[in-house]
């Protein structure tokens, strides 16, 4: 995938999981990457095997980042007393202050990412077959959150709070009513990523989930 040079998601997806990686197959997604001016990033399950992992770092790349998956069969969450936070779908008016509520949560983290992250908003907003959700403390919006919906997959995913209402109580609202939503339209597995040993994975872990894997994310350093 290709999403712009300075882009996170420049990087490709599956690498040795639907074929077993090979040399040539490295050969042309390096060629690739260098027509186009990018550096060259692989996130990759430790299902590909070994053997990946022993031919990345014969080709000179590094581990650059951890990440785990996880995951657990949906049900409908008990209902629970949230207190002063409420959680909705966000409103078809609502799309820049969804998008403004979520970039100031992730930035605050990665001011490096500040173009991407608004952009990523955006698209969140007007992809089909995702929803957008808001977390509110006393009505304020603190937090936002979205789940994409693929043939009874959930993929929560896009959860930032800002600073100033933190460990308030929103994401673990969002978990839980973003589960809600999908066992309402007969969605059957969840699934989210997370930084390992992080709050998401901690609030994603106390919610229900459990780990699947840990992918890794190489870098080639060498040309």
């Amino acid at each position: 995938m290709f999403d712009g040079v300075d882009s996170p998601t420049t990087q490709t997806f599956g690498l040795g999981i639907f074929e077993e990686l090979s040399t040539a197959t490295l050969d042309e997604i390096e060629a690739f990457f260098r027509d186009h001016g990018a550096p060259v990033f692989h996130e990759v399950s430790p299902f590909a095997g070994a053997e990946a992992y022993a031919l990345l770092c014969t080709r000179g790349y590094r581990p650059v980042e951890l990440s785990n998956v996880v995951y657990q069969t949906v049900t409908e969450p008990p209902s629970a007393d949230a207190g002063n936070v409420t959680v909705r779908v966000a409103g078809p008016g609502e799309a820049n202050l969804w998008s403004d509520i979520s970039t100031r949560g992730w930035i605050h983290n990665h001011p490096e990412f500040a173009g991407f992250l608004a952009e990523l908003a955006e698209m969140y907003t007007a992809r089909k077959h995702t929803i957008c959700f808001l977390a509110e403390l006393d009505g304020v919006p603190g937090a936002a959150g979205a789940l994409c919906l693929h043939e009874g997959v959930a993929l929560f995913g896009g959860s930032a709070t800002v600073p100033e209402l933190r460990r308030r109580g929103l994401q673990s609202a969002l978990l839980r009513e973003r589960m809600r939503y999908a066992f309402a339209h007969e969605c059957d597995l969840a699934m989210m990523a997370a930084m390992p040993g992080s709050d998401s994975q901690r609030n994603a872990e106390r919610a229900g989930f459990s780990i699947a894997y840990t992918r890794t994310k190489w870098q080639l350093m060498t040309s």
